[in-house]
Parts: structure tokens; sequence; C-alpha cells
């Protein structure tokens, strides 16, 4: 049952959505320190990938904790992670640093994202879930586009003396993180905790059952769409400098526009989407938002002017806003006795921001940035096929 003043609770769960966009700034980050450390694209790629690699570990596990502990407990251990995730780059700055905060950032975002759309779901109830999930969506891509930002400024702004460059984005989202810890810590939402002291034994057999899942087809394929739509959102998000790099010849500070390009048609299209998803059937806007993404995949693919592979960018970045809140409801909506087992395994489903930019750096290493769009387009593929299976 959905809580009293539910609009009230939904401010602090919001600044968490907002708090679940500082996994985004992995993108641009990855590009600073590919620069300042001299390393090659398959290696700085590891980066991205090492962020949602630890959503195959956790999500599925933070699903059975938030059975045990609650979803508001789980939402509020993911922001403590993720805060100490964003305080280490500001102790020192090197290839190992930035290997352990990027994991505890992973780590802490596998929490949130697995937990904070159940939590949204307590307090809106099922009515308007796939439009309530999309304006969080809308929420987190503020954050989003606000990385490339304030790296830039701090590249080219801050001071100096204080030896934070571009990290300076570390010390803003930290204090965010902060704050919002203490909000959602003090905001009293009521719900029922299923667990209780089980045996390892027990613990394994629900894991099982919860794996058991993906035997659905519905979840499964589901699944699969997030995993495109996460490889395609994290691939965009460290390609598109590179394509104008490699391309038109800019410079990385210039080129991170590009970025907040893709996470502003983002922002929009979130906010648009909570508008048409309420209007429209979600079917009509998933064929919408893909055929953008076809358009855009062909034009980064040849491109060869600034204004198309704005375009192309700006393209994507809407299509592949709505994607994820639409998958997700779809298999919550079909499970709805095991939501946050459900849950658990979609937000898995993010480990494709792991697989995609792994080969996509291979990909552009050997055959240049074509090689890394390329990849991306067979995850579009995979989306058209998705179409049919939508029924919510």
């Amino acid at each position: 049952m959905a809580n009293k003043n539910k609009s009230i609770y939904l401010i602090p769960v919001m600044l968490c959505f907002f708090c679940m966009g500082f996994v985004d700034l992995v993108g641009i980050a990855s590009n600073y320190v590919k620069e300042d450390l001299q390393l090659s694209d398959s290696v700085a790629n590891v980066f991205p990938s090492l962020v949602f690699f630890w959503f195959l570990i956790f999500s599925v596990p933070t699903g059975m904790l938030m059975n045990k502990i609650g979803r508001k407990k789980t939402v509020l251990l993911s922001l403590v992670v993720t805060v100490v995730s964003l305080f280490i780059p500001l102790l020192g700055y090197s290839f190992g640093v930035m290997l352990v905060a990027f994991s505890l950032l992973g780590i802490g975002n596998a929490l949130m994202q697995t937990s904070i759309n159940p939590l949204a779901m307590l307090i809106i109830g099922d009515k308007n879930l796939a439009s309530t999930l999309t304006f969080g969506q809308f929420v987190k891509a503020i954050a989003s586009f606000m990385a490339p930002y304030l790296a830039m400024w701090g590249a080219t702004q801050a001071m100096p003396s204080m030896g934070y460059d571009w990290r300076v984005l570390f010390v803003v989202y930290f204090v965010v993180g902060g704050l919002a810890t203490a909000l959602l810590w003090a905001t009293p939402i009521v719900e029922e905790v299923r667990g209780q002291r089980r045996e390892a034994s027990s613990v394994a057999s629900e894991f099982m059952d919860c794996l058991r899942l993906l035997g659905k087809p519905i979840v499964l394929l589901s699944f699969l769409a997030i995993m495109c739509h996460v490889g395609i959102d994290v691939g965009t998000n460290t390609t598109a400098p590179k394509l104008l790099m490699e391309r038109v010849g800019m410079t990385l500070n210039d080129a991170a526009f590009a970025t907040s390009l893709y996470f502003i048609f983002r922002t929009v299209g979130a906010l648009t989407g909570s508008f048409f998803l309420r209007i429209m059937k979600t079917r009509w806007f998933f064929i919408i938002s893909v055929v953008l993404m076809a358009v855009s995949m062909a034009l980064m693919f040849g491109g060869q002017s600034k204004m198309m592979l704005y375009t192309a960018i700006a393209l994507v970045g809407y299509g592949n806003s709505n994607i994820f809140s639409m998958a997700f409801s779809e298999a919550l909506l079909s499970v709805p006795d095991k939501q946050n087992e459900v849950s658990g395994l979609m937000i898995m489903g993010l480990f494709g921001g792991t697989v995609f930019p792994l080969v996509m750096g291979l990909m552009s290493d050997a055959m240049g940035q074509a090689g890394a769009v390329a990849v991306m387009a067979v995850g579009v593929v995979y989306l058209f096929t998705f179409i049919n299976k939508i029924k919510h």
C-alpha cells in the first residue's frame, strides 16, 4: 500500500535518483584519466566496464537483502558506499586509486538501482509506475549531464592549488550525496520487512529461486533489453567525445560537450516520456524510441561533420532515455509477487555496461570509433526484436 503524503516522501527518493546519476560521470572521467595517464582505448574502457561489472555480482543479493532489512535501509546503504567512492579520488590520483573509486561507485550504484525502484513503487503504488520511474530517470539524467560540465569547469577554471582539476566534480557530488543520505534517513517510510535470520542453505536456495525467474521468457527478454540499453548508454557516454576528436579534430575539453549533449537529450526524453507514457501505449512509444536509435547509429557510423555527429548523439540520447523504464516495468508488472527479486535481476542487466565497453574498446583500437558504433548497433537490433514482447 502506498504511503500517505506520498508526494512529500517522493522528494528524498527523487534526490536519491539524482545520486544514482553519479555513476554516469565514469564516461567523461575515463576520458580525462585516459588523457592524463596516456592509456589506450581498450585500457581506458576498463573503468566503465569495472563500474558495471558489480551489477552482475551484487544485484540479485541486493534483492534478497531488501527482503531482510527493507528497501529504505538498502537505499541508505547504497548512498553511504557511493559517498565513500566520491571521497577517495580527492585523496589521491593514480590508476589504482581510480580503480578502487570506480569499483565502489559501481557497488553503491548496484545497491541503489536495485532498491530505489521498489522503494518508489512502495510510495506511489502500482498506478502509473512506468511514468513515475521515467520521471526518476529524468532526475537521474540531470546529474548525468552536469558531470561533463563540472569536469570541464574544473579542468579550466577550478583552483589548481586545491589539486582537484577536473576532479572537482567529485567534490560537488560528495556534498549532494551526503545531503541525500541525511534526508532519506530522516524520512519516515512504512514498509513490511519479510526477513528473518535464515540458514546458509536457505539463503542459497532463495538465490537460486531468484535466478530461476530468468526461466520466464518476459523476465529473460527484459533482462537482455536492459543489457542492451545500458551498453548503448555507457558506450555513447564514452564514445561520443572520441568520435568528435577522431572525425572533427576537437580537443577533449571541447569534445566533452558531446557527453553533456547526450544527457541533455536523455533528460528531455525522460521528462517528455513520463508524459507520453500516460497518454499512449508503451509499445508505440518503445517503437518510436528504437527507430530514433537506429537512425542515430547510421549517422554515427558514417557521419563526418560536427552537425551530423551532434544530431546522432541527440537522437540516441532521446531514444534511449525511456528504454530502461519500459523494460523494467514490463518485467516488474509481469511477476507482481516477486518484485524485489525481479528488480535484482533487472538491475543485474546493467552488466551490459561492462560487456559493451570492453568489446567496443577492442573494436575501436582495431578499426577506429566506427567499430565501437557497430557494437552498439547490435544492441539496437535486439531492441527491435523486443517490441512484440511489450504487453502493458
